[in-house]
């Protein structure tokens, strides 16, 4: 038996989607708000009998925020894996982030503690690493400098991995896993899978930033190996290859059979931007499409290793282009 947060999002969705068509019976957490949509998507995107194994889901209204729900739930010997996250760097979100990601992981924590639970997996992501010296791409050794200044949602990611550090020296057997920027088919109006349909609608501008990008289905893929496998303790980077952003958006497009943005956006340009709507964004109430954070990201240099799952499990990824490809090809079809 497995139980799962976060179902509902693009990883979740696409972990229960992997569970469930190897026959592993899946509990599966949401919030009485929560919409259904993107999981019978992907279902459908990937099988015949999506419907039949839709069926074999149990889905339970409930929070992580409420402890002692999770105490209950919870069972002994069950593996628990623990996707619920809120992604935001918009500042407004400050309290809803802190609560939603530490504090919920602390009540998974505890609970799956007390339950004595074979094992959790907990997607954190590479916004809780530090950045790699000398050059060199970041890896599982390279931590954050208390020091270093970052996103609220960066930071929440940073403490919520202490949980279940702590976790794991209180006995609890444990894996993580630091995913980059995830590409897949999800929430076409939101998160990662956003980027399909804005450059779908004709973006008009690029940066020269670099980032780090993975594969949904390899997210999936190396939770459920590392789950099965003996490790514990450890943390693993998941990122298939670093491309420039407008490296991304031109793939996107050509892909999309679309004109590629066409403009420009260094840092200066970025910075008018930003603050441009944040001023706007008093007037409508409607939230800034590009924050402080989401502009300096876009304008920064990352990379990103995973030798260190390579090396271990034998993986391997997706090439981003193939992830590119698949996932526009879907939204061209819905």
């Amino acid at each position: 038996m497995v139980f799962i947060t976060g179902g509902t999002g693009l990883v979740g969705a696409h972990l229960i989607f992997d569970l469930v068509q190897k026959g592993t019976k899946v509990r599966a957490l949401k919030r009485s708000t929560s919409n259904l949509a993107v999981v019978e998507k992907v279902f459908h995107y990937y099988s015949e009998n999506a419907d039949e194994l839709l069926q074999q889901i149990e889905w339970i209204e409930g929070d992580i925020l409420d402890f002692y729900l999770l105490d209950e739930l919870i069972q002994e010997d069950e593996e628990v894996y623990h996707a619920a996250a809120f992604v935001s760097f918009n500042p407004e979100d400050h309290d809803q982030i802190r609560q939603i990601n530490v504090e919920g992981t602390h009540n998974i924590v505890n609970a799956c503690i007390k339950n004595k639970v074979r094992k959790l997996c907990y997607v954190s992501s590479i916004a809780a690493l530090g950045r790699g010296e000398g050059g060199k791409s970041t890896s599982e050794e390279d931590y954050r400098d208390a020091t270093y200044k970052s996103s609220v949602y960066s930071q929440s990611k940073f403490d919520a991995e202490q949980e279940v550090w702590r976790g794991i020296a209180e006995g609890l057997n444990a894996v993580m896993v630091n995913p980059a920027v995830i590409i897949g088919p999800g929430d076409w109006n939101k998160g990662s899978s956003q980027l399909i349909q804005t450059v779908y609608k004709g973006l008009k501008f690029y940066t020269k930033g670099t980032n780090g990008y993975v594969d949904v289905r390899d997210v999936s893929k190396a939770m459920i190996q590392l789950m099965e496998s003996e490790i514990i303790a450890q943390r693993y980077v998941l990122s298939s290859e670093d491309w420039s952003y407008k490296q991304l958006f031109d793939s996107i497009a050509k892909a999309l059979n679309v004109k590629s943005p066409p403009y420009y956006a260094g840092p200066a340009l970025s910075g008018v931007a930003w603050r441009t709507l944040k001023v706007l964004s008093l007037f409508t109430g409607k939230r800034p499409l590009i924050t402080k954070e989401t502009a300096h990201n876009a304008n920064s240099f990352y990379s990103y290793s995973s030798k260190k799952i390579i090396k271990e499990l034998d993986f391997e990824f997706i090439p981003l282009a193939k992830s590119i490809e698949d996932t526009c090809w879907l939204f061209m079809k819905t």
